[in-house]
């Protein structure tokens, strides 16, 4: 008797490794990718291979995600500890033997040079959902100290650096998950409005607070600078407010429809500062104008629903802290890029995804969508 084996074709080989990935994520991940390779060929002409190495870095980003899409959120768990345990001893390191860039202490030589403080964008919000799974359903004020506290010594490390764009992020999607675990809003209402009082009274009183000599306690003389400068770019035109000055004038210039693509004048002309990496917005705004902008905002927003519509429908307590925390993170990646370069909030080292010039940082984002992928393909095959 002879026996016929199915040999199956490509397709039908690599269609289960395709099933259960949310199409309406990847499209819009799709569709702010063509966005930034569309303005980084306009703002990078000038860079020599700056358009390609972002294509280049995109494919490896996209990799990333396929791979970690694969992984199921139950493995994802298994690498919250040691992932946080590494990151934490890598900025300790850092700050004993790190090396030093234009006053900042950011990298690690360990045969290749690596920024620790990225690791923690991703194994922040894994490391506090695991905690929170761990504790469900018996849930403590305790545990929120503690949470807390977990988030507070990275986020320490990473502002002694300096380097507050990034502490930013992390804060914001470890505050995410404590937040979606529970936290109530008794304790949240109070330090918003402590907040909100405190900026109104840095404005009120910027004069006297901005005044020549006048050295704020808490922060760095260059955080300092940056906030005075934010509340009057007027005070050093020239210098510490060329950056936010130049892009008001660019995303101004654009009008409604955008001078058109490539023709940018503020852009080609070199006026715009870090044009293919912080100021990539500026650049964008001012060859599509308002129309551009209000499509770009769009598709963040339909991203940014995408990943808290998984969130809500994922099948465990750390699936749905992690979705709604990593989703979280991309809202304050381009809320702060935007504001910073739109001039509402003060300049920090915060790229714009997918859109903004940067290997590591599409590195972290590519994680970050296989993580939300992963979890929608949990719920998809249960």
């Amino acid at each position: 008797m002879s026996a016929v084996f199915d040999n199956p074709s490509l397709y039908r080989r690599t269609l289960p490794l395709l099933q259960g990935f949310d199409g309406l994520l990847a499209f819009a991940v799709f569709l702010l990718a063509c966005a930034g390779l569309l303005i980084m060929y306009s703002s990078g002409f000038e860079h020599g291979t700056r358009f390609a190495d972002h294509g280049r870095n995109m494919l490896i980003a996209g990799a990333i995600m396929f791979v970690v899409a694969q992984i199921p959120p139950q493995r994802l768990m298994l690498f919250a500890v040691p992932l946080y345990v590494a990151g934490v001893v890598l900025l300790v390191a850092v700050l004993v033997f790190g090396i030093t860039k234009k006053g900042a202490r950011r990298w690690l030589n360990i045969g290749v040079v690596i920024q620790p403080s990225e690791i923690l964008k991703i194994a922040m919000p894994l490391m506090l959902a695991w905690w929170f799974q761990k504790r469900e359903g018996q849930v403590r004020p305790l545990d929120f100290v503690v949470a807390l506290a977990l988030l507070a010594v990275p986020v320490a490390l990473i502002m002694k650096q300096p380097d507050l764009g990034t502490s930013l992020l992390v804060m914001a999607a470890g505050l995410a998950v404590i937040f979606f675990a529970g936290l109530s809003w008794k304790l949240i209402l109070p330090p918003v409005l402590l907040g909100l009082v405190g900026v109104s009274l840095i404005v009120w009183f910027e004069p006297q607070l901005c005044a020549d000599g006048m050295r704020w306690p808490v922060l760095h003389e260059y955080q300092q600078q940056r906030i005075c400068t934010l509340l009057d770019p007027t005070r050093d035109p020239l210098g510490k407010g060329f950056h936010i000055i130049q892009g008001m004038i660019a995303i101004g210039s654009g009008g409604v429809f955008g001078k058109g693509f490539m023709a940018g004048t503020q852009t080609h002309l070199a006026f715009i500062p870090e044009r293919t990496t912080d100021f990539i917005f500026a650049a964008y705004s001012e060859e599509f104008g308002l129309v551009g902008n209000l499509l770009l905002i769009a598709g963040f927003i339909f991203l940014i629903f995408r990943g808290l519509a998984i969130a809500i429908d994922a099948p465990t307590l750390f699936s749905r802290l992690l979705a709604g925390a990593l989703t979280m993170m991309f809202f304050a990646y381009a809320f702060v890029n935007m504001g910073m370069v739109s001039g509402i909030l003060p300049v920090v080292g915060v790229p714009l995804p997918f859109i903004s010039y940067g290997g590591t940082a599409m590195v972290t984002l590519g994680l970050a969508v296989g993580m939300l992928m992963s979890v929608a393909r949990a719920k998809r095959q249960a």
